[in-house]
């Protein structure tokens, strides 16, 4: 995935195992960075150092003596990481090699999972159940139940009914008959329903991008490919074209229309994009943006709010995490960056987000780099501001890459990873009174407990159905899975006591993009207990009280351990945030070690450098030395001639001038030859 995350189909340590195993490091903890050459340098060392502190432990290796490259990286590689948990330093490992292959599971053998719950054997439908007029004889049905990691088939009665409408049980993930050509697997693609089909579009398979686009018939179960065409400018193409390959973006039902906004691509642009995909010309379009777009990015939210659509959070093409807000007018096309204040959540990806009330935006779950989230944030769409409201019921599990929908004031959260095992529970929401519950839990290495799967809403005979459809647990599934919930939108709404930042009173339904806004009385106070409603529901149903004080003692013991519950939570929260903290500063930690060991490696050549310098300089002086000595030698030598040169000019001179003298004694000069 973009944001490549952990594979789901196995839990640690097998899971950390598997991918040493495929990188070449199952060996004994000594092993070299050879079998990691298909890396880069940098990811190969850092590889190195994770397994050697996942198997044997913090580093205490002395340093290398002797100047040798490789050996001196990798031991500042595991050095660097100190006293990195086994179990963070395994995470980090599967995590960096998903990031680089993200198909590597689906290339290693399948495990033998053995489980030892009960194979359930539910109905597909309940006993007594009247058949639907004229529909499509199913023969038999399948229900999710798991054992040695297998589907379990029951069989059932011939059962007269259409598409959805053969969906009996209530609160369980079943697993229809469907016909027709099924679409490649695939995760981290787009879906959206049209009048009764569901469509599917673009995604990710064994790290490659699609750019197909494929519909389920929602009443027959039956899929087709569209032959979609694309169009150029003002004239579209006269033969079927391919629209550029994407994931990671959010597919939208609109007017009769379906967007497909953001996500990743081969060769992104720098900015979001919008395409347009017209139901009756079967077309592809780019459409045309007025004002700041938000930067290029997969793996962000979007949700339809009135006439517009808001953007949060999600990867850029950089792999940087965010968590900026941005608003697409869709009668004028017209962007809009919104600075909300309060405290938003941190910089995510792969989160889950719905509109309640047509103005609170809520943000639940996600993923960083380093972790997985389960907070819950609102953000106030009229007055721009972020709150940690405060939660009931069960406390969800970290989680990402999971999918969301609404049915009435439920909002229904399935699937994700929490980069240890895939999420095997199904969520519901209650958006008025905040209230966690769960309805139903799958068992085995299913697609319902994967990331990158979608779920989507329809509607037929007057029930709603939620519709599942891939996901990536290890596998890349392409299977279709249906529940039908008993939860309904006339469940009367509670009072809430929440302060100021939490209030969610509802007032005008519309997005005030301004921050210039006046003094209102619908700001509350302090410890103001407010109460959402939706149209649909009884304002007087809250305004129940019982007389008996037995129900009051009740009441009041309730509250208190719903207070305990709520301040426990908190506390794990901060638990929570604190680990995230710890997480992230030890991967910063990391990236210094790298930066220290690239600056090392340099100081080192500098070193060689300066070492050779020294002994050019050694010989230069000897040279020097040498010269000297032959300097003096020379002087001495023209002393000693110059010496020479007086002697024999000083004995010429004498006997030149001996005269009268050299007679008296006998020696008269002689007789020049010339006479």
């Amino acid at each position: 995935m973009a944001m490549a995350r952990s594979s789901t189909g196995l839990a640690y340590p097998e899971r950390f195992f598997a991918a040493a195993s495929y990188v070449g490091l199952s060996g004994s903890p000594s092993s070299s960075t050879a079998s990691l050459s298909k890396f880069q340098n940098d990811v190969a060392l850092l590889l190195y150092g994770l397994y050697q502190q996942a198997t044997v432990g913090p580093c205490n290796d002395p340093k290398p003596r002797a100047w040798n490259p490789v050996e001196h990286s990798k031991w500042t590689s595991w050095h660097g990481l100190e006293n990195m948990a086994s179990t963070e330093a395994m995470r980090l490992f599967v995590k960096i090699l998903e990031e680089e292959d993200p198909a590597w599971y689906s290339r290693v053998p399948e495990p033998i999972v053995k489980h030892s719950s009960e194979i359930h054997k539910s109905k597909l439908e309940p006993s007594g159940e009247k058949a639907i007029s004229s529909g499509t004889s199913f023969p038999e049905s399948k229900h999710i139940s798991i054992e040695n990691g297998d589907h379990m088939e029951t069989q059932d009665k011939d059962i007269i009914m259409e598409g959805l409408g053969a969906i009996g049980v209530y609160d369980n993930w079943v697993a229809p008959p469907i016909s027709g050509h099924h679409p490649k697997p695939r995760y981290e693609h787009g879906a959206a329903v049209v009048k009764d089909k569901m469509y599917i579009f673009g995604g990710n398979h064994n790290g490659r991008y699609l750019s197909d686009l494929q519909v389920l018939d929602l009443r027959s179960l039956m899929w087709s490919k569209i032959d979609a065409k694309v169009s150029k400018g003002s004239s579209e193409s006269s033969t079927p074209a391919q629209v550029a390959p994407c994931a990671g973006h959010s597919l939208i039902s609109w007017d009769n229309k379906i967007l497909s906004v953001a996500g990743h691509a081969k060769d992104p642009s720098d900015t979001v994009t919008v395409k347009e995909f017209d139901l009756q010309t079967l077309t592809w379009s780019d459409l045309r943006t007025y004002g700041k777009p938000p930067i290029s990015r997969g793996g962000q939210s979007v949700t339809l709010v009135g006439t517009t659509l808001v953007i949060f959070g999600g990867q850029d093409a950089k792999r940087s995490l965010l968590n900026d807000l941005h608003v697409l007018d869709l009668e004028t096309m017209t962007w809009d960056d919104i600075d909300a204040i309060g405290t938003p959540p941190s910089p995510r990806s792969d989160h889950a987000a719905a509109c309640h009330a047509e103005r609170y935006l809520l943000i639940f779950g996600g993923g960083s780099h380093a972790t997985c989230f389960n907070d819950l944030y609102v953000l106030d769409l009229h007055t721009m501001e972020w709150s940690r409201p405060r939660q009931q019921g069960v406390t969800p599990g970290p989680r990402a890459g999971h999918a969301g929908v609404k049915v009435g004031e439920n909002w229904f959260i399935v699937g994700g990873g929490d980069n240890k095992n895939g999420v095997s529970e199904t969520l519901v929401l209650h958006m008025s009174t905040l209230v966690w519950s769960v309805v139903t839990t799958v068992q085995g290495r299913v697609p319902l407990a994967s990331e990158g799967l979608t779920v989507v809403l329809s509607t037929c005979n007057g029930e709603d159905y939620l519709v599942s459809f891939g996901g990536y647990n290890g596998r890349y599934s392409n299977e279709v899975y249906v529940l039908k919930p008993s939860y309904k939108s006339d469940l009367p709404s509670r009072m809430i006591d929440k302060p100021t930042s939490e209030d969610m009173s509802v007032a005008n339904p519309t997005i005030n993009v301004s921050r210039d806004l006046a003094p209102e009385s619908e700001a509350a106070q302090d410890g103001k207990i407010t109460e959402i409603m939706m149209d649909n529901v009884d304002p007087g149903a809250s305004n129940m009280r019982t007389e008996s004080s037995a129900e009051h003692v009740i009441v009041a013991l309730k509250t208190e351990n719903e207070e305990l519950e709520a301040a426990l939570n908190m506390e794990r929260l901060q638990n929570f945030q604190l680990k995230q903290e710890l997480a992230e500063v030890e991967i910063k930690n990391v990236e210094i070690s790298k930066e220290l060991q690239s600056l090392r490696g340099q100081l080192g050549a500098e070193q060689s450098r300066c070492f050779k310098l020294e002994v050019d300089l050694a010989e230069l002086r000897q040279k020097l030395q040498s010269m000297e000595a032959l300097q003096k030698e020379v002087e001495l030598l023209q002393r000693q001639k110059a010496a020479s040169e007086q002697a024999a000019l000083s004995a010429r001179q004498r006997q030149s001038s001996g005269g009268v003298w050299n007679w008296l004694a006998g020696n008269p000069p002689e007789k020049s030859s010339d006479y």
